[in-house]
């Protein structure tokens, strides 16, 4: 492989003098770096859109999304993983994060993980995976040996492997079917990539998770139809949907959720449709859970 230009590791001539700016001049400096990071992931919008397109192949038969990676970007994949399942309704199983050094690394470093190349494989393979699953390999620098050994084992079973990282030539790109160059430049604190390199792994990992939840029909218009009901607040924000799309009141709009378990999709259709609850599952089934099919586009 080829020995990767190690740019989220130089130090910025742009920030060279920041010990000796005021608090506004600094944050002046900072937003300038940050304002760099979503031109760069637009750049990488058509290898984005192979991921998602493999994403969606793998979510439709039964496959997973699996996030791979070491302190910021495997807090960064864990992160997308979890909040998939309020804000789209999927499984817990279906989208998936790990993190190097395990779940102690979420909230501490832990020294060493990062470098654990056994500990990726086999971190990896207790989910065993399998073709049907995408896996995406998240490291700033491209080159952590937890992710590149995870990704490893992944290509064995013949896994659909995804690599983003903020140097370009690196080893996980290389080592990826789909490679998600996100070359931000060196950080304006030299080394520390929880700045433009976690912004753009998380610009991107947003990108990722919505579109592909969108193109499963997750999303109505721009409405999370498949939101998962578990506090008031998205007890609230699903009677909100159902009166948006249906034009009952909020208070009619509860009765058809409280029938339906406080699942979305079905609501409107009882509303649109008239019929009860069984009749819009299975119309829903029907149609693979796609809502624009059974009541038509937003």
């Amino acid at each position: 492989m080829t020995e990767p230009t190690q740019t989220t590791e130089a130090r910025n001539p742009r920030t060279i003098h920041m010990d000796r700016c005021d608090t506004l001049e600094i944050l002046h400096l900072l937003h300038a770096e940050d304002a760099r990071v979503p031109e760069v992931v637009r750049a990488a919008l058509p290898q984005l859109a192979r991921a998602v397109d493999a994403i969606v192949i793998a979510l439709r038969t039964g496959g997973r999304l699996i996030y791979v990676g070491a302190g910021t970007s495997g807090r960064l994949g864990i992160l997308d993983a979890v909040e998939c399942v309020p804000t789209f309704g999927t499984e817990p199983w279906q989208v998936v994060g790990l993190i190097a050094g395990g779940p102690e690394a979420l909230l501490r470093s832990v020294e060493g993980a990062e470098d654990d190349r056994d500990a990726g494989v086999h971190d990896l393979l207790a989910l065993d995976p399998a073709e049907r699953d995408v896996v995406v390999g998240l490291a700033a620098s491209g080159r952590t040996p937890y992710v590149l050994a995870a990704l490893e084992a992944a290509r064995t079973v013949g896994a659909c492997t995804v690599g983003i990282a903020c140097n370009d030539p690196s080893p996980l790109l290389e080592l990826a079917h789909i490679a998600i160059p996100l070359v931000v430049g060196p950080e304006a604190l030299a080394g520390s990539t929880r700045l433009k390199a976690g912004t753009a792994q998380k610009l991107a990992l947003n990108l990722l998770s919505t579109a592909s939840m969108t193109r499963l029909g997750k999303v109505y218009g721009n409405l999370m139809v498949d939101v998962r009901v578990t506090n008031e607040k998205l007890a609230h924000r699903a009677t909100q949907i159902v009166s948006e799309v249906t034009g009952v009141d909020e208070k009619g709009a509860s009765r058809l959720l409280s029938e339906t378990g406080w699942r979305v999709k079905p609501a409107i259709v009882m509303a649109l449709l008239g019929c009860t609850a069984q009749e819009a599952e299975k119309r829903l089934d029907a149609a693979d859970g796609l809502l624009a099919a059974v009541i038509g586009p937003a």
